[in-house]
């Protein structure tokens, strides 16, 4: 069995044009309301949970240390 988790796109609005717009975070669910962030449910997906680091955020240095062959 997969031990993946759930994961969100921090979303901002761009205060130019109004636009959602990705702020380069992604995390849990427990590490986004914590830091104050607004969830997108609409930006969920899952990750494997070795791609997660001790905050609770998406770290693609960890992606390289536990690489998968196929993604999710």
């Amino acid at each position: 069995m997969l031990n993946v988790i759930e994961v969100f796109d921090v979303i901002q609005r761009d205060p130019e044009t109004g636009r959602s717009m990705w702020a380069g975070l992604t995390g849990t669910r427990m590490a986004l309301k914590r830091d104050g962030h607004a969830l997108d449910p609409k930006a969920m997906t899952y990750c494997p949970a070795e791609w997660i680091d001790e905050r609770g955020y998406f770290n693609t240095d960890l992606v390289h240390q536990h690489p998968r062959l196929w993604g999710i």
